[in-house]
This record gives C-alpha cells, sequence and structure tokens, in this order.
C-alpha cells in the first residue's frame, strides 16, 4: 500500500472524545507525534525480509502507532488490546482505514500471534512496561518461528540487556535468549517528553530478525534453567553457581572446555548452548 495522509483527527482530539486515561496499573503511555509513530513504522518496514503486510501490533491505546504504520503503507494491522476502554477509539481508526485494520480484544500473554496470521508476519508494538519481557521471551520460544521481524518498545534499560555483548554490564539471561535466536539491534532511544503521562526512563525502540537456525544446537528449556542459575548469582564463579543443578558442575565445566573458576557474563551463547546440551539430563 502507498504512503497516506491521515484522515483523522489529532490524537489528543481522539482521547478527549472518548475520555480516555492511561492506566498506570497497566503500563500504559500513550505516544501523540504521529511523525515519531510513522518513524517507527518505517523502522519496522525496513527490518527482515518483508514489507509491511500483515503487522500485529500488542496494547494499540488509542492508535497512535497503528495510525502510524497505516499512515506509512502496512496493507493490513491487527491490534490485540487488553483494555476494553480503547475499542470505540480503535473502530474510528478502522472505519477510516476500511479492510486494512482488524481489532482482537484480548491478553497478548494467552494469544499465540500465529494463530491470528499465518507466517511472514512483523509484530510491532510500544509494549506496556509490565508485560514487554515475558512477551518477548513467548515469542522468541515459538516453535517454529512464525514472525518475520520484532520491532519493539523497552525501557532503555531493558533494551541494553537484549542486545549485550559478552563481558559487557548489561550482558545475561535475555541477551543469551535474544541472540541464540534472533539478531537483535537498538534502533534509536526515545525520550520520556514524547509520551503522555511521561515515564521515569527513557525508552529505545529495539529491531530483532529471527536466525535461519539458532547460534548453536540446545534446548530452550534447558538454556532457560542453565542461564537462570548461572546469572542469579553472577558474582560468584560458575563452579559454585551451576552447584544448584548439579554437585558435579566443576566436573562438566572441565569436560566443556570452560574454566570452573570464570563468571557467567564471561561466557558466550556458543559456550552457554554447549552447557545446556552436557547439563540436559540433570535438570
Amino acid at each position: 500500500m502507498p504512503e497516506t495522509d491521515d484522515p483523522l483527527p489529532p490524537l489528543r482530539d481522539i482521547i478527549r472524545d472518548h475520555d480516555l486515561r492511561a492506566s498506570k496499573v497497566l503500563g500504559q503511555n500513550f505516544i501523540l507525534d504521529l511523525n515519531l509513530t510513522r518513524r517507527i513504522a518505517r523502522t519496522a518496514k525496513q527490518a527482515g525480509a518483508t514489507p509491511l503486510h500483515k503487522v500485529i501490533e500488542i496494547g494499540p491505546g488509542p492508535g497512535g502507532l497503528t495510525r502510524g504504520l497505516l499512515m506509512e503503507g502496512a496493507e493490513h494491522v491487527t491490534v490485540i488490546e487488553a483494555d476494553e476502554r480503547f475499542r470505540p477509539a480503535l473502530e474510528v481508526i478502522a472505519t477510516a482505514y476500511p479492510d486494512r485494520l482488524s481489532v482482537v480484544m484480548g491478553d497478548a500473554l494467552k494469544i499465540n500471534p500465529s494463530e491470528i496470521l499465518e507466517g511472514n508476519y512483523k509484530i510491532v508494538a510500544n509494549l506496556p512496561y509490565n508485560i514487554a519481557t515475558p512477551l518477548l521471551i513467548k515469542w522468541l520460544s515459538q516453535s517454529p518461528i512464525g514472525w518475520d521481524s520484532l520491532t519493539l518498545m523497552f525501557q532503555k534499560e531493558v533494551a541494553q540487556r537484549i542486545c549485550a555483548k559478552p563481558s559487557e554490564d548489561n550482558y545475561g539471561r535475555l541477551a543469551v535468549l535474544s541472540n541464540w535466536l534472533a539478531e537483535t539491534r537498538i534502533e534509536f532511544d526515545v525520550p520520556a517528553d514524547v509520551f503522555v503521562p511521561p515515564p521515569r526512563v527513557t525508552s529505545a525502540i529495539v529491531s530483532l530478525i529471527p536466525r535461519e537456525h539458532p547460534l548453536a544446537e540446545a534446548d530452550l528449556s534447558t538454556l532457560e534453567k542453565v542461564t537462570a542459575a548461572a546469572f542469579g548469582q553472577r558474582r560468584k564463579m560458575l563452579r559454585a553457581s551451576l552447584k544448584q543443578i548439579t554437585n558435579e558442575a566443576e566436573t562438566i565445566l572441565i569436560a566443556c572446555n570452560i574454566d570452573p573458576t570464570r563468571r557467567a557474563e564471561t561466557l558466550t551463547i556458543e559456550d552457554f548452548c554447549t552447557l545446556a546440551r552436557a547439563l540436559k539430563e540433570y535438570i
């Protein structure tokens, strides 16, 4: 679809007319600047192997990002929204963009995107902060992965944890799991003052592109447990932190050619996969 001008009134008017307020309990923050939401949409357009053909958006709220996606030419956007208050505002957008917007009311944590759309769809979202990480893990855990790309907004600290490399301060479980299955990149920062209400932190847009094959062979469930043990006591040597899995941790580390005195943040993703294969029978 070609880019279009937006036929709708300003978002502030939509919010006022429908008496919408962001819920602190649900971690909601609205973006009213359509220039910014269009920039996010363009970032999604460039991510992955497919154009903005089929898009799933999580937590659209009053529809700022939804409008950005449609204005940038998304052929069809399916939004998943748990808060019934936003249905009327989203239906206004659906009317303005005939046959290009579907509204699914429900909890994104309980919905498998691949049950809504077949493969080669993009997921784009200004994620509610309180469910951002669980949603990411859920999408990474799909087998097979159905999405072509993820373009997601996180707190900047979480974005840095997703994209961190070994030996960096933010390197941990989230970086291992994310980069094992996808190529990750921080695209740009989003300052707090573009939100209503403004959060107390800077946010960032992250792109994730699924790898054709994981970086190394491992079982996801085992890898999650190994990284949880290793990083749960990250200042301890691995021979100590992995004892919660087996008393033979030191012997297994040596067999994997990993120095038992190393700490978790120094291991590569491939190292963790080697450990996961060796420790699978103990988990």
